[in-house]
């Protein structure tokens, strides 16, 4: 007989997506009860999160679901396929993405993040048995949590908790490295703006840089922009 308080996937027949639909009021009592103090603290996260669960077994995946239920009002989806899985992620756009794999292969690793897109949002990934290069595999290609061990309840919250934890640190890194070059670049541009100004008028570099900033206040540009337009000009008269 089915458990009357374990949760209920609903399947779209378009998309193959299973669903979980809104938890019952004596479910949103006992996540109130979870969050209350005395209870292992774990990283915040939103409030309400929107997380795939790549998961075939059906029962594996009523598990997850009804942990994950447990741990907050999140909006759950189940997909069971792997065929066109980059398409469905894409589509639904999750924050977060849970794969369960009992016996995984370097191609099902490689396929798994590809489709997850690893870069774009925290990946889970939990499997029964690895080795060292299934590992290294899963930690280029960005997966934020790879946990090699049989998926337990208890541990998804705080895995999850992690693995945005460290997918947003490394976000953070990836950030401001693009603004490193980002600034490099542009200095470089300046440099080779001052210096054509300073050979074509026999002026200072000081001098070159007032031109560039006047010229940038006039036409309501950045700095940058201006040395940039004056940069590609030069190229196009030699």
């Amino acid at each position: 007989m089915r458990n009357p308080g374990r949760a209920r996937l609903k399947t779209d027949a378009k998309t193959g997506i299973s669903r979980l639909p809104p938890p019952p009021a004596m479910l949103q009592s006992s996540r109130r009860i979870a969050a209350a103090p005395g209870f292992p603290h774990t990283p915040p996260m939103k409030d309400r999160l929107s997380i795939i669960v790549v998961e075939p077994d059906r029962d594996r995946a009523l598990l997850i679901v009804d942990s994950l239920a447990a741990a907050g009002d999140n909006d759950i989806h189940v997909i069971s396929e792997i065929s066109s899985l980059a398409r469905r992620i894409s589509e639904r756009a999750p924050d977060v993405v849970i794969v369960d794999l009992t016996s995984p292969t370097r191609d099902m690793i490689e396929e798994l993040t590809i489709a997850s897109a690893p870069m774009d949002r925290p990946v889970a990934i939990f499997v029964d048995q690895s080795d060292d290069s299934l590992t290294n595999a899963a930690i280029e290609a960005g997966v934020s949590a790879y946990v090699v061990d049989d998926l337990r309840p208890e541990k998804l919250k705080p895995v999850m908790a992690a693995a945005i934890t460290r997918f947003n640190m490394f976000r953070r890194m990836r950030d401001e490295l693009a603004e490193t070059k980002r600034a490099l670049e542009e200095r470089k541009v300046i440099d080779r703006a001052k210096g054509l100004l300073m050979k074509a008028r026999g002026i200072s570099e000081d001098e070159a840089y007032a031109i560039l900033r006047k010229a940038a206040m006039d036409q309501g540009r950045k700095i940058p922009e201006v040395a940039s337009a004056l940069v590609t000009a030069a190229e196009l008269l030699t």
